[in-house]
């Protein structure tokens, strides 16, 4: 089962730390904040370090409703 991940675009700085740890999964949108575009194109375990890598802690994370990151 695919992970669910949110962006909160207020917190998000662009640091492009998400799209480091899992390319593919996250990228910058035009005005510099992170996207989600293909929540599959990474392990779950890269997935999971982007999200407890991001400075803002603008990414949310959950597996099964429960909230992980």
């Amino acid at each position: 089962m695919a992970l669910r991940i949110e962006i909160n675009r207020d917190a998000c700085m662009g640091s492009g730390n998400c799209s480091f740890w899992a390319p593919g999964v996250f990228d910058l949108d035009d005005d510099g904040i992170a996207i989600v575009i293909d929540a599959e194109a990474a392990d779950d375990e890269k997935i999971v370090l982007a999200g407890q890598g991001c400075p803002t802690q603008a990414i949310s994370i959950f597996r099964e409703g429960e909230r992980i990151v």
